[in-house]
Formats: C-alpha cells, structure tokens, sequence
C-alpha cells in the first residue's frame, strides 16, 4: 500500500501537474502550429517562388532506378509518395525546409508570449502605490503634538 501512496503524492505534487498540462497545451499548440504553416504560410510561400511545393522537394539518391520509373510513369505524376512507393531513396529536403520553417514560428510564437508574459508582470509589480501623505487634519494634530512635546 506504501507504493499506491507514494505514487499518490508524486503525482498530485504541483509540478507533476503542471508538467502534464504544459505538455498537453504543447501538444494542441503543435497542431495548430503545424496547420498554420502548413495550411497557410506554405501555400503562399510556395506563390512567391513560382508555384513550388516544399514538400515534394526531393534529390534522388539511385538514379538508374529513378530513370526505370520515369520510363513507367509520365514525368508530371512522380511525386514523392510515388518515388518512395516504388523503394527508390531519396533526400526528402522539402520536409526539413517545412520542419525548419515549423520551428522558427514556433520559437516566435513562444518568443513573443514570454514578452507579454513577462510584461504582464512588470505591470503588476509596479501597481503598488505608495500610501497617501496625511490629510490637513491630520498634519495640523501633528503640528500640535509637535508643539506640546516642546
């Protein structure tokens, strides 16, 4: 029973929780990360350089092999779910321009979130205000106390 308790409190300490939260947060945040780039910044990436999808960039590694599938298939269909269906190896570099372009606005993302985060902050520790000065009343008892104590 020892174990079942231990485990209890490991798991309900604060730090576990947060852990698991952040790592569900980090999760969804990678989708819609990974949609935005590729869903819509690609796309019009891909606009700007003439129509180039990034993901079908490729360098073929066995050329005799890729020249025996070009010979079945007309040049425009061979993409590159085609090339590696057939086993022919390949550099996809496409994708890691995507995973690289991926990072970059997640790091962004995270950049900009710390800033407001982190200004949010400064704002609140500021916020303290210094109490008032002493009201007319009480500035005129303090002049009398004053003149009594001579």
């Amino acid at each position: 029973m020892s174990l079942v308790q231990d485990f209890k409190k490991f798991v309900m300490r604060g730090n576990v929780l947060d852990m698991a939260v952040g790592v569900i947060i980090g999760a969804a945040f990678g989708k819609i990360i990974s949609t935005l780039v590729d869903k819509v910044m690609m796309p019009v990436i891909g606009q700007l350089t003439s129509g180039v999808d990034f993901k079908e960039l490729y360098v073929v590694l066995d050329s005799g092999a890729y020249d025996t599938l070009v010979a079945k298939v007309p040049e425009q269909a061979l993409k590159l779910a085609d090339v590696t269906a057939a086993g022919i190896p390949v550099i996809a570099y496409g994708e890691f321009i995507n995973a690289v372009i991926n990072f970059f606005i997640v790091a962004l993302s995270v950049f900009v979130m710390i800033k407001v985060v982190a200004s949010l902050q400064r704002k609140e520790e500021a916020a303290p205000v210094a109490p008032p000065g002493p009201t007319k009343d009480q500035e005129l008892l303090m002049e009398i106390r004053d003149l009594l104590k001579k």
